[in-house]
């Protein structure tokens, strides 16, 4: 019973969806231009980077606050905060007020690492934007996270738990992020080190 209401105060937080609100005050609907995804990534392309930027800290900040407060109500059970997140999740996917149609999770994936354990979240990060330069294509970043996270985490807690619960979360990451890898291969992906150059650099087009 405690998890299950982790996992739906998560998911409860997860719902927010602040990609959906900036949107809305642009006068855009972000689930008809773009990607058609409420998340960082189709607002910074759609609406601009630092509108971007901001969408993927407070989606983050989602499971964070899902984890605090799920740890806070259930100080002794294992992986609460993670349960929480997985929920946080499920819900910036799966938002019962947006019609289910959110965003692919990887804002809130990376809120759940940052509270499970910081310093992870920034080896995890610094692999993957090192892969995404190098590979020159965005995918690689969530796939490589949602690959190492589970083992590296159940190494750390030396639980069990802590590897299932981790390790359903990075297989909805996977799966959400799946057709990034076809789109890369025919060449329809957004290339990293093109939209550094020509969006975040001074002189850049945008």
């Amino acid at each position: 019973m405690e998890n299950i209401i982790c996992l739906i105060i998560g998911y409860c937080f997860g719902c927010a969806s602040p990609a959906a609100w900036i949107a809305r005050r642009k006068g855009v609907d972000l689930r008809r231009a773009g990607s058609g995804n409420l998340g960082g990534t189709n607002t910074m392309l759609v609406i601009g980077p630092k509108y971007g930027f901001a969408v993927m800290i407070l989606d983050a900040l989602k499971a964070v606050f899902a984890g605090m407060l799920a740890a806070r109500i259930f100080p002794k059970l294992t992986a609460a905060a993670l349960v929480a997140g997985l929920g946080a999740i499920l819900g910036h996917i799966w938002p019962f007020w947006m019609g289910f149609r959110g965003g692919k999770g990887l804002a809130a994936f990376a809120g759940m690492i940052l509270y499970h354990h910081w310093p992870l979240f920034f080896l995890l990060l610094a692999i993957g934007m090192v892969l995404m330069l190098l590979v020159n294509y965005s995918f690689i970043a969530p796939m490589s996270a949602a690959v190492l996270f589970p083992f590296f985490a159940a190494a750390r807690a030396k639980s069990r738990k802590v590897f299932w619960v981790s390790a359903a979360a990075s297989a909805i990451i996977v799966w959400k992020h799946w057709s990034n890898i076809g789109k890369a291969l025919r060449g329809d992906d957004v290339r990293v080190r093109e939209y550094i150059r020509d969006h975040l650099l001074p002189g850049g087009n945008s």
